[in-house]
């Protein structure tokens, strides 16, 4: 397998489990050296994906990178800074930026409830918007001031095929899903001239622990085998065309929303 990554440093926000596991797993098959990150130790534990943030890390042993596991809530200033000087002194600075931590998950934890437009706790909004538009914001400006000195990086944030059409049912996560997409349009146009890389990523309903243990699933739908497009997307799908996103064969793809989800954004059922 190519070691295209070989000595980068790739900080994947949420990669304690989920899909930022999945996406931090393949950078790591491409030989890039990974940051791990959780918004606590024991995150991993929630859908029984791992026992914690240090088993995860181990699992990275077979890849024959260095790793680096730190926790963070991406929401509170002091926590990125603290965040940012441990990497800093332990790893170096980030070459590959990728935010994946977000959600739709209320003050409680869990999905808000009730979870349309109008009838959403103010307590549930603000928590949605820590967790994926301001999360997303403090992680960029904390790291992306040294790729524009250094004129060197590629970021990929990761968005939602619910910010791409309307919605009942999660509409405020939708909502900041379409800001963190439009939010990286303006971070590529900041940053074209000193060749930083900005693209967001915006996944289909994707089979995460997480999305098999909140979401009704559609059975039929669980089935990647089959050639319909019309099922739930395999995690590793997404990590695919992130590793693409941030490796020099995208080297002129910049500024760009890819929507990874068969088809759905332009047939919404």
């Amino acid at each position: 397998m190519s070691k295209s990554l070989f000595g980068k440093i790739a900080l994947v926000t949420g990669s304690g489990r989920g899909l930022g596991l999945v996406i931090a797993q393949r950078l790591a098959e491409l030989g890039a050296n990974i940051i791990l990150h959780d918004k606590d130790w024991i995150a991993p534990a929630q859908y029984s994906e791992a026992d914690n943030l240090g088993f995860v890390e181990e699992g990275f042993q077979t890849f024959g990178v260095k790793t680096l596991a730190v926790t963070c809530d991406i929401g509170d200033s002091t926590s990125v800074s603290d965040m940012k000087k441990k990497i800093l002194s332990d790893m170096g600075e980030v070459d590959i930026l990728i935010n994946c931590a977000g959600g739709d998950i209320g003050s409680s934890g869990g999905k808000p409830s009730p979870n349309n437009a109008i009838d959403i706790s103010l307590d549930d909004i603000q928590a949605l918007t820590n967790n994926n538009l301001i999360g997303t914001i403090a992680i960029c400006k904390a790291f992306l001031p040294s790729m524009r000195e250094r004129r060197s990086g590629t970021v990929v944030n990761i968005g939602s095929v619910a910010g791409q059409f309307g919605v009942s049912e999660g509409a405020i996560y939708a909502v900041l899903k379409a800001a963190v997409a439009h939010y990286s349009r303006c971070l590529a146009k900041e940053l074209q001239e000193c060749g930083v890389r900005v693209n967001c990523v915006a996944p289909g309903p994707s089979k995460t622990a997480r999305f098999q243990a909140t979401r009704k699933v559609n059975t039929k739908m669980m089935n990647s085998h089959q050639s319909s497009f019309i099922r739930y997307a395999e995690p590793g799908e997404i990590a695919d065309v992130v590793a693409f996103l941030v490796s020099d064969e995208a080297r002129f793809v910049n500024g760009q929303l890819l929507c990874v989800d068969g088809g759905l954004v332009n047939f919404p059922s």
